[in-house]
């Protein structure tokens, strides 16, 4: 195609990408977009954004009990589904959505617990690259202070008591291991990069929004942590901080960043701050929190499609 051609040559690609939304699939292939959340309070918040509904014209279908909304929103095709709470439900459900419709980007929008302590509940972050927290090996004690290490690990991040993390192997067309297999050894999965160029130019066109009163922050990089533990304690709190400069942790991020590069996807995080992952005093407020806080990570979202 010789404007693509035109395109490459005169330096211009990456612009394109990110504002054509072209930043997967073959030449012609229409985009379509899963707009995604991981339990009802997120689902209602998308819902409620995208004005979803049968009247308005979304169709539904359901796949092995997952509930499929299809529809348009600003000129787009796109589908919107709940992904389920916690790794393995997240990595099932988006691939069962992958598998069943031509999606060719994912973007999510959720609650999380902040971890970063600079920021506060409402605050909105969409980090570019994630780790599994509870990813680990969890070792004896020697009996001198330290920790019996099997060979198998490397020296690596700070470990956290018994606690050691570890990467993960991502299996990928194209990449191959020592052993041949076709895996990588990942500690921090990235997200898309054109879906992070449009996130950052959309932070700045989307109108101040309050939580209690204050303006909310809404920014872009650094990374995020996950695991199959609903986190609420300070000092693994501090930890994860100090180990992977984590902003934010949930139950499900990191499983969906990771089936997404390995199919070869685009995807972005939007994730809102329902509570402070145990660096509040006295009980979690994210039952107090977290639908109107995934009102806000609903209307990032929102704003990040626009760019596209």
């Amino acid at each position: 195609m010789i404007f693509n051609v035109r395109i490459i040559q005169s330096g211009l690609i990456a612009v394109l990408l990110i504002f054509t939304g072209f930043t997967h699939g073959a030449e012609g292939v229409k985009p379509l977009y899963a707009l995604c959340g991981a339990y009802a309070p997120e689902l209602m918040a998308l819902k409620k954004e995208f004005g979803v509904s049968a009247a308005a014209g979304w169709t539904r279908s359901d796949v092995k009990g997952v509930e499929f909304w299809r529809g348009r929103a600003g000129g787009k095709d796109v589908i919107i589904f709940r992904t389920g709470v916690s790794l393995v439900n997240a990595a099932y459900q988006l691939q069962l959505g992958l598998d069943h419709f031509p999606i060719t980007h994912v973007l999510f929008a959720g609650v999380a617990g902040g971890t970063d302590p600079a920021l506060e509940v409402g605050d909105v972050v969409i980090p570019e690259a994630w780790a599994y927290h509870g990813e680990a090996a969890y070792l004896n004690e020697d009996g001198k202070g330290g920790f019996v290490r099997p060979d198998y690990l490397p020296p690596g991040r700070d470990n956290f008591g018994m606690i050691f993390p570890t990467g993960v192997g991502v299996t990928r067309a194209g990449a191959a291991d020592l052993s041949g297999e076709k895996a990588e050894r990942l500690e921090l999965i990235p997200v898309d990069a054109g879906l992070l160029a449009a996130a950052r130019h959309a932070v700045s066109r989307i109108p101040p929004m309050k939580k209690a009163g204050r303006t909310v922050r809404v920014s872009v990089g650094g990374n995020g942590v996950a695991a199959t533990v609903f986190l609420d304690n300070a000092k693994y709190r501090e930890w994860v901080f100090r180990v992977w400069q984590a902003r934010c942790t949930d139950m499900e991020s990191t499983a969906l960043v990771h089936v997404a590069y390995a199919n070869r996807i685009p995807i972005v995080i939007v994730r809102g701050l329902s509570d402070l992952a145990g660096g509040q005093p006295g009980k979690n407020p994210i039952d107090a929190n977290e639908l109107a806080v995934a009102e806000i990570a609903a209307r990032v979202l929102h704003g990040v499609l626009d760019e596209l």
